[in-house]
């Protein structure tokens, strides 16, 4: 049961140099164990998903407006002035509201699951968009392999707009482990493979999206069970990856309906 809200006024507390590490830092959560949520839309998207904040903090004059809605949601509850949320936070105009969560811990891929693989997907807007598509199509398992933007970093929390707790999120592993998975890959490519409104697409399956520049990697390319490519009539030499990679995780969703 959540207690009595925490007041704290020192910008020298060791937990609100923690929180602003997490807020800021890309890769704070992993030394830390836990990430940073900001706003009311990420927290209440975390909330009806049945996840419990380890920690819920508001800057003061937030308090009155949300303290119905947000203020029974965790263990412990901090207040602190406006200026040391906006110091914390790590976005431009803060929400001056914010959840802590532990990580999950030990998730490990898990085979027979409708997934996408990120292979070196680099830009954090792109892997939170994707993770959107991911949850939105009815895809349940992430994989991203090392060299990929840190799943749990504040902008791809933000990019995915609560796509992260509808979905098993497995990171920085290597492509040997994707021989555990046990459904058929498929990769994209704008040179490849036949047309994705042509192709019989098998479910559940794993669509593989590579690095923006590169493309799929040579082992993740020889998983693969076949490639797709998308047809662009206009004479683009490719998509953005977030763009192909909602094309691609529809077309899965349209033939599972029509089935």
């Amino acid at each position: 049961m959540s207690q009595e809200p925490v007041s704290i006024s020192s910008r020298d507390n060791p937990l609100l140099k923690e929180l602003r590490r997490l807020a800021q830092d890309s890769t704070a959560y992993r030394k830390a164990g836990r990430f940073w949520i900001e706003g009311d839309h990420l927290c209440r998207a975390a909330l009806q998903r049945g996840r419990q904040p380890a920690i819920a903090v508001f800057a003061e004059s937030a308090w009155p407006v949300w303290a119905a809605e947000f203020g029974a949601s965790a263990a412990k509850t901090l207040l602190v002035p406006d200026a040391l949320f906006d110091g914390l936070s790590g976005l431009e105009s803060p929400a001056r509201l914010g959840f802590v969560f532990d990580l999950p811990v030990d998730v490990a891929l898990q085979s027979g699951l409708a997934s996408v693989i990120l292979d070196r997907v680099q830009d954090a807007g792109n892997v939170g968009s994707i993770l959107r598509s991911a949850a939105a199509f009815g895809f349940q398992q992430v994989i991203a392999l090392k060299g990929t933007a840190a799943l749990w970093s504040p902008k791809v929390l933000r990019a995915g707009m609560g796509a992260h707790f509808a979905l098993r999120l497995v990171e920085s592993v290597e492509p040997v482990v994707l021989d555990e998975l046990a459904v058929p890959i498929i990769v994209t490519s704008s040179h490849q493979g036949e047309l994705i409104h042509r192709q019989t697409l098998p479910w559940p399956c794993a669509w593989a999206l590579g690095h923006e520049g590169q493309g799929v990697g040579a082992e993740l390319m020889a998983r693969a069970a076949f490639s797709v490519r998308i047809a662009q009539p206009g004479g683009e030499e490719s998509l953005n990856v977030a763009a192909a990679a909602a094309i691609c995780l529809h077309a899965s969703a349209v033939a599972v309906a029509a089935t």
